[in-house]
């Protein structure tokens, strides 16, 4: 058992490493504001739950975060961003995880992803609306955005950029899942999780 947990503990720590270097290779989208940028960090944190169950997953998405704010800081001087992508994070892989976990193939993870990807969009327009925009406004002391302006910036910024992230991520995951299923399979067997079917 407890060989067991150090051999978790040394995966989930790899995991997050290589989530925080991924999260160093965000890029922008031309159409969308500059602040919003692509990354595949969350692609280690849905291996780890689909492997080790979703508190692994959540671990690996909170690490990344920590990692990225102690090496790059934060423009607010308090982790609003990081906040904001933990959140994305969890919002993205709960429902890969529980639906994986009901439909243990390849067409359940793109389920799973599908609905992801709308439970992200839709939460963190919701989250950004209510809570990470207006306390960017608050930390960096500059007039909030408020009515039609803090809609707008939701409808054509938050809402579509998390849509077409979570499209992009989806497509490489459904590739790495099919690639990778081999191993996946006796990670999951060595940590007491349902096989990849």
């Amino acid at each position: 058992m407890a060989k067991s947990k150090t051999r978790m503990l040394i995966a989930i720590a790899m995991l997050s490493s290589i989530s925080f270097v991924l999260m160093l290779l965000a890029f922008p989208l031309p159409v969308l504001p500059a602040y919003l940028k692509i990354d595949f960090s969350d692609i280690p944190a849905l291996i780890a739950a689909i492997t080790m169950g979703p508190v692994a997953g959540i671990i690996v998405a909170f690490m990344k975060n920590v990692l990225d704010w102690f090496f790059s800081g934060s423009p607010t001087g308090v982790p609003v961003g990081h906040m904001a992508n933990f959140a994305t994070s969890i919002l993205f892989l709960t429902p890969v995880y529980v639906i994986y976990r009901k439909v243990s193939s390849s067409k359940g993870i793109a389920y799973g992803l599908g609905v992801g990807t709308v439970c992200m969009a839709l939460g963190m327009s919701l989250l950004n609306y209510y809570v990470f925009l207006p306390m960017y406004s608050y930390f960096l002391n500059f007039p909030a955005e408020t009515g039609t302006a803090l809609f707008n910036s939701i409808i054509y910024g938050i809402l579509p950029f998390n849509l077409i992230k979570g499209i992009i991520v989806t497509i490489v995951m459904v590739v790495l899942f099919k690639r990778l299923k081999p191993i996946l399979d006796k990670v999951s067997e060595s940590f007491k999780v349902p096989n990849i079917n």
